[in-house]
């Protein structure tokens, strides 16, 4: 029992939410939900299905401080970001999709995604 956990242990790295992170194609990915959505996602940018896909896109939170300057107050880090592709002619890109593969909410995610959510104008989409 404890040899099969040191084996896991040393292949793979483990999250204090029990997520199983791990490597693929030369990237870290924080759980396996992560690397599943990756891949699926990678199959519809390969499809025509969405365009501009990214991982791992820093967002500045900001406010407006007391003195009328902005300040950057942190970093919301999205997992994914793309854009749909809408029907008809030509298949133009649509809105921004910023989509975070969680599992778990904390209540600094929570503050983390009202703060950009308000600040953006876009929802983040959970899977």
């Amino acid at each position: 029992m404890a040899l099969a956990f040191v084996r896991r242990a040393l292949k793979k790295a483990w999250h204090k939410y029990d997520a199983v992170g791990e490597y693929y194609a030369g990237d870290w990915f924080a759980s396996q939900r992560e690397l599943r959505r990756w891949v699926e996602l990678r199959l519809l940018r390969d499809n025509g299905q969405i365009v501009g896909l990214a991982r791992q896109v820093r967002f500045p939170l900001i406010v407006r401080g007391k003195d009328g300057h902005d300040h950057t107050v942190g970093h919301y880090v999205a997992d994914f970001i793309y854009r749909e592709c809408t029907g008809g002619k030509g298949w133009a890109p649509g809105d921004l999709v910023v989509e975070d593969a969680k599992g778990f909410r904390t209540e600094l995610y929570r503050w983390k995604k009202k703060h950009f959510e308000q600040q953006y104008g876009i929802v983040i989409r959970e899977t």
